[in-house]
């Protein structure tokens, strides 16, 4: 292991290397994606999920299979559950106005241009005039604003440049494109998720986009793991979707609070990327000899498949499917998890 918040510091630190690499992206941004990856737009695909959560009545009916989930966790029935109104289902897309987006890593604000966000976009070094430079990792978070949703979106317009504050319970999305696999320790992946869960209102969303070339299935259990270390913060997920280069995640907020003892349970270190081990495993395996799985390892691949997503923008309704799974606890441990 080494100094990760020595190392950060010094990442951020190197200004001139972080405003070349800012513009790089940007141009890659512009040059490539915006042209090469039709039909598999991250940007578009987080539009798309916010628009359906909030704007077409997925949250709604996200709040409603939650109620009744836990009616029949107490015992009523499914006919009575059924005939139950769904009166304390709060009528939050009313009171919306624009979706308050926070876009952590945003380099050129892509979001910007979408009429139905009021979009902050944050950067350690941006590429754009628009977006704020703030280290989201050492990011201080305030008591939330009591105030009305206009009073909320003036706030936002107002913000000053670099931002080390937040108000907590800010924002109805955060963005995290192609941001947790920058950070060089699963314990600064998991922070930034925690201080995301932090900054949304409750029942928000947090849209993570992480970058994986390969085949759909090659690193089913690491997305399991990752999903494990951010539902464990109060997220269930929401959707989930594998295009050719990428995982894309929503998970939406569903407690307030979260637990104290995650860290000494190593729920950080579930959050790896196989960069994390420094391996040189070669993809083709052409030289590697045939190793007979154990039982215990077949079992790991059968709860792999369960996060394969089935098609694109493709719900699982945020249901953890760990559920039907005996004795699935037992694998959160991340060396079990990795081994």
């Amino acid at each position: 292991m080494g100094d990760f918040d020595k190392i950060w510091r010094e990442h951020c630190e190197d200004e001139q290397t972080l405003s070349e690499y800012a513009l790089a992206m940007k141009n890659l941004a512009d040059s490539h994606w915006a042209t090469n990856c039709e039909g598999e737009g991250r940007i578009e695909w987080c539009r798309s999920v916010c628009q359906e959560y909030y704007l077409d009545g997925g949250m709604k009916r996200m709040l409603e299979k939650d109620e009744k989930s836990a009616a029949l966790a107490i015992g009523l029935t499914s006919a009575s559950v059924s005939a139950q109104p769904s009166s304390s289902i709060p009528n939050l897309v009313a009171q919306l106005g624009k979706m308050r987006l926070l876009d952590v890593g945003s380099c050129f604000n892509p979001f910007l241009k979408f009429d139905e966000f009021l979009t902050v976009g944050i950067d350690i070094v941006p590429a754009v005039e628009s977006v704020y430079k703030c280290d989201f990792l050492n990011l201080q978070l305030q008591r939330p604003l009591q105030l009305a949703g206009d009073a909320v979106e003036a706030f936002l317009r107002q913000l000053h440049n670099p931002i080390d504050t937040l108000p907590a319970q800010l924002f109805h999305v955060v963005v995290f494109s192609l941001l947790l696999s920058y950070f060089p320790s699963p314990y600064q992946r998991w922070i930034c998720c925690k201080k995301a869960h932090e900054l949304l209102e409750l029942h928000g969303l947090l849209l993570i986009i992480t970058p994986d070339s390969s085949h759909q299935n090659r690193h089913a259990l690491m997305m399991r793991s990752w999903r494990v270390a951010v539902e464990s913060l109060g997220f269930k997920r929401y959707k989930y979707v594998k295009y050719s280069h990428m995982h894309l995640i929503a998970f939406r907020k569903v407690s307030v609070a979260t637990t104290s003892d995650l860290v000494s349970r190593n729920y950080p270190e579930m959050l790896y990327i196989p960069q994390d081990f420094h391996s040189n495993e070669e993809e083709d395996g052409a030289d590697t000899p045939v190793q007979v799985r154990s039982e215990f390892e077949d079992d790991q691949l059968a709860w792999g498949f369960m996060e394969l997503p089935d098609t694109p923008y493709d719900s699982d309704s945020g249901e953890s499917q760990s559920s039907s799974v005996p004795g699935f606890h037992e694998l959160e441990d991340p060396i079990l998890l990795q081994s």
